[in-house]
């Protein structure tokens, strides 16, 4: 007689924990994401699926197909959060039954925000008539944010609160409250109890955002979830998540200082190019319309080594000051020290002075930076830059009222750069009266009321525009 087969024993696989990726073998680092340490080990079902499995009967559905123009549009309008800057970066507001994944690095201030998001959301859906605020943390216990929600001062009587790391109590949660809004802090720290995995992994991350993206849709429940990011910025959990949820926004800033941008990655719902302003202080998070007062300090004095410029984040100009300091170096090689402004570009910057304007830092120390914490990276900002360090180094201040616009060339000339006319609409808001801009394209340009436009072609003639004493 033939030997019985013996059963075998299940295949095993390894699943990292960060981007998905599976091997068949247990791999120090992942080949995907160069993660190191990240790869568990999942059991393999089985691969194998018949024809009858995949076939599918067609069955009624639940509505007919209608005309386009007769879809009602009336469930998908936002409704705004009191939020100002969180409602532009999600195009005038949140969707009902849309799921927003607000990421960030550790400490940015993703749940103060979102705290105070949803107090202010609270705050008005228990004027309107709306149901409560459900705020679900995994992460601290309710005591930990009731005691920051009394330092941002986001108490409410709509506002509810409920610590829990189970999906099914936090469903049970959104069953007995039937809340306008949901918050979960964060989606790794959420487990389902039917999946295998720990909190966090792959399979746990989908499964919990499907689930809360199914609620989502079914009740009409705008939900914000928290998600974790990685060591290179990315979000943490598998990329599918992205694609799942309806708005991908992005919270940074320096844990250093106060100013906290918003942007939104993903968005079906609206632009992706808008910019939220936040300040983060003692007392809580505040957003900023004009938040020209953290990055403008002496741009009006005169002091020589400094210049304004206006940068672009997204479609909306931030105001800029770049400060310059020439020093005599105390030997050996000369420091090159930047910060807020691209160090390769500052490098730069110095190499076409020395060539084409004669301005020798050699045997300088040459700092740049910018005020207020801010970002001044696009080539835009070039010509600021150059002005700064020649003002620094000859010891002449610029003109008060004076801000500088375009991308410095390796040949010295100027560059043409985009939304000029944005830039010198914002600068004349702000007073200021005079300012330089690339020759080409300047011709495109339209007139600024108090605002005097200086077209250069050439370094040498904005150092001219800029500091005619010298």
């Amino acid at each position: 007689m033939p030997a019985a087969k013996t059963a075998r024993a299940p295949k095993t696989s390894y699943c990292c924990t960060e981007c998905g990726w599976s091997s068949p073998k247990w791999l120090g680092q992942c080949r995907e994401c160069r993660a190191w340490g990240t790869l568990e080990e999942t059991a393999a079902g089985s691969q194998a699926v018949g024809a009858a499995a995949l076939a599918a009967s067609p069955a009624r559905p639940a509505a007919p197909a209608l005309p386009i123009g007769q879809v009602s549009a009336s469930q998908a309008r936002a409704r705004s959060t009191g939020v100002g800057e969180l409602d532009r970066v999600l195009g005038g507001g949140i969707v009902p039954g849309a799921v927003v994944l607000l990421a960030g690095e550790p400490g940015v201030g993703k749940s103060t925000l979102l705290l105070d998001v949803a107090a202010t959301c609270a705050a008005v859906s228990r004027e309107q008539g709306h149901g409560p605020v459900l705020y679900v943390t995994g992460e601290e216990s309710a005591s930990q944010v009731r005691l920051r929600a009394e330092r941002i001062d986001a108490i409410d009587p709509a506002l509810l609160l409920a610590a829990e790391t189970e999906l099914g109590a936090l469903l049970g949660h959104v069953e007995a409250a039937s809340p306008s809004l949901l918050v979960v802090d964060s989606v790794q720290t959420i487990a389902s109890a039917q999946v295998e995995g720990s909190a966090g992994g792959v399979t746990q991350v989908r499964a919990v955002a499907g689930a809360l993206i199914a609620v989502a849709k079914e009740r009409g429940i705008p939900v914000l979830l928290v998600g974790h990011v990685t060591k290179d910025g990315g979000i943490a959990g598998p990329r599918v998540l992205e694609h799942l949820v309806d708005v991908v926004a992005q919270f940074e800033g320096d844990r250093h200082g106060r100013l906290r941008l918003l942007r939104a990655v993903k968005n079906r719902y609206g632009p992706t190019d808008e910019v939220g302003c936040f300040d983060l202080g003692e007392r809580g998070i505040v957003g900023l319309a004009d938040p020209s007062g953290l990055f403008l300090s002496a741009a009006r004095s005169q002091v020589p080594g400094t210049c304004a410029t206006v940068t672009l984040e997204g479609r909306r100009p931030m105001p800029v000051e770049v400060q310059a300091l020439v020093a005599a170096s105390g030997g050996g090689s000369p420091r090159r020290t930047t910060s807020g402004v691209d160090h390769s570009r500052v490098a730069m910057a110095l190499a076409v002075l020395s060539a084409r304007m004669r301005v020798d830092t050699t045997a300088s120390d040459v700092y740049v930076s910018t005020v207020g914490g801010a970002r001044a990276v696009e080539p835009a900002t070039d010509l600021a830059v150059a002005i700064a360090i020649v003002s620094a180094a000859r010891d002449l201040p610029a003109p008060p009222g004076l801000i500088a616009v375009g991308e410095v060339g390796l040949t010295g000339e100027v560059r043409a750069t985009v939304g000029v006319q944005r830039r010198l609409a914002e600068a004349a808001r702000l007073g200021f009266d005079r300012a330089i801009v690339p020759l080409p394209g300047s011709e495109e340009l339209r007139e600024v009321a108090g605002m005097q436009v200086l077209p250069v072609s050439h370094v040498g003639e904005a150092m001219g525009a800029a500091l005619p004493q010298g």
